[in-house]
């Protein structure tokens, strides 16, 4: 496939980033567009560190029409897209709706626009599994309803797809939507990993920033819950899985073997872990007693959601490879290293 290019919008992002260097370890050749509002041109050293090459990177704010269509113009000979470039937090989201409705919404309908005028036909869509809600049964599938949003952010991605599958309709576009599950760990050089900027809103980097004696003690949101210890239960997946989901998923439109315009897969391990699960583990491999605290419920966390996988498994081809072990081991190895550095 080297003779492909490429796009990848928030190329610079977590899971943005892993995917660069998974395509570019297959030969693609890479096109990278980022607005750098959560993530650093310095990742670009990172890719190249670990693929030998840096990819093609512009700076690029996607809800700027004008500026979006021309860089399409000038960069027509794209295969296909892969589409990260979005806002994420879901409490962010709650508190300034419109920033998200503008970026993540307003964002995807102007790339979406210049595919169509530009004749890319290949599109993969960086989804959540926040599309489900809390769930009526365990694991889920992806036949499982789409229940109202408990975010913006959550919305943003419902919405998201709908576009999606309307523009494959009325265009005839080919589409992918992974439905991530929670996304953890780094890749394993240490080059490149998960850097939140301000204050961490997911787990991991919580205990990582907490290990590394930036935070004094992980607050645990809740132990009364209805688990077999109390916390919430969720769907860890190591990044790099997620990359080379991608990229398989990449294959599969550009060999032309999807089964239909629009395809939506999970994208998980298909096994639960708790808060406090995750905390044990983490200690297990870092050898590091981790401080930390039980406090209220947080308002609009779901109790427990897993993957059912047999579909990614299966009909995409894909089947994550690495565990929790694997994952916090490698989160804890970026973390050390990044600190080494500051």
């Amino acid at each position: 496939m080297s003779d492909k290019r490429i796009l990848v919008t928030g190329g610079l992002g977590y899971i943005g980033s892993h995917t660069v260097v998974c395509l570019q370890e297959a030969g693609f050749d890479v096109l990278v567009v980022d607005d750098c509002s959560n993530s650093s041109e310095k990742v670009l050293d990172g890719i190249a560190a670990i693929s030998g090459k840096k990819p093609y990177f512009t700076k690029l704010d996607l809800r700027d029409k004008e500026a979006t269509e021309a860089y399409f113009k000038s960069h027509s000979n794209i295969d296909g897209v892969i589409h990260f470039a979005a806002s994420k937090a879901v409490g962010e989201s709650v508190a300034d709706p419109l920033k998200y409705y503008e970026n993540n919404i307003g964002g995807l309908v102007y790339v979406l626009q210049a595919c169509v005028k530009h004749q890319i036909n290949n599109f993969i869509f960086s989804s959540s599994c926040t599309v489900y809600g809390e769930p009526d049964t365990l694991p889920i599938d992806e036949s499982a309803p789409v229940k109202p949003a408990a975010s913006p952010y959550g919305n943003t991605k419902q919405v998201g797809e709908e576009i999606i599958l309307e523009s494959c309709k009325a265009y005839g576009l080919q589409a992918i939507s992974l439905r991530y599950f929670n996304p953890i760990g780094a890749h394993e050089s240490a080059e490149i990993g998960e850097l939140p900027i301000g204050v961490p809103q997911n787990l991991v980097p919580f205990i990582t920033q907490t290990a590394a004696g930036l935070r004094k003690e992980l607050e645990v949101f809740g132990d009364d819950y209805p688990t077999p210890d109390g916390s919430c239960i969720r769907d860890y997946i190591h990044v790099v899985d997620i990359a080379e989901a991608h990229m398989v998923a990449l294959y599969r439109l550009l060999e032309q073997k999807n089964n239909s315009d629009y395809e939506v897969f999970n994208l998980g391990t298909g096994a639960g872990s708790s808060v406090f699960d995750i905390i044990k583990t983490f200690e297990k491999v870092s050898g590091q007693a981790l401080p930390h605290k039980v406090s209220d419920r947080r308002a609009g966390d779901i109790i427990s959601v897993y993957a059912d996988t047999k579909k990614a498994n299966e009909v995409l081809g894909w089947k994550a490879r690495f565990n929790n072990e694997d994952a916090l081991g490698s989160a804890w190895k970026w973390e050390q290293k990044i600190r080494s550095k500051s």
